[in-house]
């Protein structure tokens, strides 16, 4: 059996809970797993880099809804519509929010209105390119509004529980 190392020097993850998983870590458990017919990835770290993945900063910002917890970071998310006609906007962002969410069920969705705006925003995305690639995704599976959808950054939730 061939085997393949892997160094992996530093790892950093937000992990549910917002301690430190120091006694339990499933990340490196998984990781480090013996699997016939697999290659083996070894970490080579100090025990201290272990004890902080998974730990929130000191200045993490955290929002409670319904009993769930998030963590407000910046990022992106990808805009389906922006318009500022007051007849018409309001129906138009909940109408593309409604076809978004059956298509899309796990893909979160924000209709907000900034006067004289009303916006539909999609995702929580911690990369440029994650939500670039829901922008084609969308843009394929919605041709008709295919150009007004863009790719824009601000405050995103990440779920913590």
């Amino acid at each position: 059996m061939k085997r393949h190392h892997c160094y992996i020097l530093t790892a950093v993850l937000v992990c549910s809970g917002g301690g430190g998983l120091a006694a339990q870590n499933p990340i490196f458990d998984s990781l480090t797993g013996v699997e016939e017919g697999k290659g083996t990835v070894v970490i080579h770290q100090p025990a201290a880099v272990r004890q902080l993945v998974g730990m929130l900063p000191p200045d993490a910002r955290i929002e409670e809804e319904n009993g769930k917890r998030f963590l407000l970071m910046q990022g992106y998310r990808v805009q389906v519509f922006s318009g500022n006609n007051q007849r018409r906007s309001k129906d138009e962002a909940f109408d593309r929010e409604s076809q978004i969410n059956t298509l899309y069920s796990d893909l979160p969705t924000y209709v907000n209105y900034t006067a004289p705006f009303w916006r539909l925003r999609v995702g929580d995305f911690t990369s440029y390119e994650e939500a670039l690639s829901t922008k084609y995704r969308l843009s394929g599976a919605f041709p008709a509004f295919k150009h007004e959808i863009s790719v824009f950054r601000e405050e995103i939730r990440i779920a913590l529980n």
